[in-house]
């Protein structure tokens, strides 16, 4: 289950479409931020990142009638980071779970031996959750909820309205819901998806976010959390250890704050390359699944043989792209493609269209 996107240590030198990274790259700002903090490393980082935090604050704050406080904000070694943190700070005895989802939930929640029930998404109704089913399905038991909106691997979202039952039902229940936004941004209107705008009168929400997608930074590991429960946010404070956020980092995560030309130029590019790749991909006789974020969720063809592996065909042209059987709740055929730059989408579309003309010709021969 330690598999992901993004292992080019393992296939070097490899066109990567397995992670679901902005494709113009990580900012020139803030590389040269980062290098500055790299001066400054002789001394131990800001434990409290206070900086960045009133610079997240003022950010996050765009478009609410209620600004989110700097106290509000906790920052981590990355997204990952502070999923464990939660976990450990909670101690949850029972979680839900949606599946197919991203693995770092299950892992955080079976290292403290918490019990995770499953919500299974289905292929039958194109993998979209049904969040009256969901909502009934939590109890006072239900002491914590992972959910990713957008979804993590289909790339499909709820909207804010249609969430609100759900979060109703979790502060009934005394559930903690952690919500996952780190793709917001990549959503053709991120405002309409957040929950925000409900951060101060809902002590359990939890929203989790990240610099590392939208900026194409990961290996900086920089990510963060919103929330108006300071009980909680000490708990968090007091599991982690306190310079779990370098300076580089820091420093990096300012300077991409600035960035609003390169997010918007970002987000143009994805909505147009998404509706391409998915038109294409269907022509080519995938199974895609209408994702709304930066990559897309796709099935390989039903008579294709069972033992097939894509992602290993497309390896050996020299391209990676997530294979997504060992998702808890999908099976081998399933695979999720980051969406990147014309040229490099067009490249991936030329193996695949290779790959597809080899399984039709092996499929004539058999049926010769």
């Amino acid at each position: 289950m330690h598999i992901h996107g993004g292992d080019i240590y393992t296939y070097q030198g490899m066109l990567d479409f397995s992670a679901n990274i902005n494709p113009l790259g990580i900012p020139a700002s803030v590389v040269q931020a980062a290098a500055r903090g790299a001066e400054q490393a002789a001394s131990y980082p800001d434990t409290q990142c206070r900086d960045l935090r009133q610079a997240l604050a003022v950010q996050e704050s765009i478009g609410l009638a209620q600004p989110v406080q700097p106290e509000e904000i906790i920052c981590g070694n990355g997204a990952a980071d502070l999923i464990f943190a939660l976990t450990l700070a909670q101690k949850p005895r029972q979680a839900l779970l949606l599946a197919p989802g991203f693995h770092e939930y299950e892992q955080a929640l079976r290292a403290i031996g918490c019990h995770i029930q499953y919500h299974y998404l289905t292929a039958q109704n194109g993998f979209q959750l049904d969040v009256q089913r969901l909502t009934a399905e939590i109890t006072p038991e239900t002491e914590l909820l992972f959910l990713c909106n957008p979804n993590n691997p289909t790339g499909l979202a709820i909207s804010r309205q249609e969430l609100l039952p759900l979060l109703k039902r979790c502060q009934q229940c005394q559930t903690l819901l952690v919500l996952d936004e780190c793709f917001n941004e990549f959503l053709d209107d991120p405002a309409a998806y957040t929950l925000k705008p409900l951060l101060a009168t809902n002590p359990n929400l939890f929203i989790l976010k990240a610099f590392t997608k939208l900026y194409a930074m990961p290996g900086l590991r920089l990510g963060y959390g919103l929330c108006a429960n300071s009980a909680l946010l000490n708990r968090l404070a007091e599991v982690s250890q306190p310079w779990r956020v370098s300076t580089p980092a820091q420093l990096a995560g300012l300077a991409a704050l600035q960035e609003q030309a390169y997010v918007q130029q970002a987000q143009e590019l994805i909505r147009h390359e998404r509706q391409f790749l998915q038109q294409q991909l269907s022509a080519l006789g995938m199974q895609v699944y209408n994702s709304m974020a930066n990559y897309i969720f796709f099935q390989t063809p039903a008579d294709w043989p069972a033992t097939f592996n894509l992602a290993a065909a497309c390896r050996e042209r020299q391209i990676l792209i997530r294979d997504c059987s060992n998702y808890v709740g999908l099976t081998p055929g399933f695979y999720r493609i980051a969406v990147r730059t014309r040229p490099e989408n067009e490249q991936l579309l030329q193996a695949m269209r290779q790959i597809v003309l080899t399984q039709e010709q092996q499929g004539d021969k058999c049926n010769e």
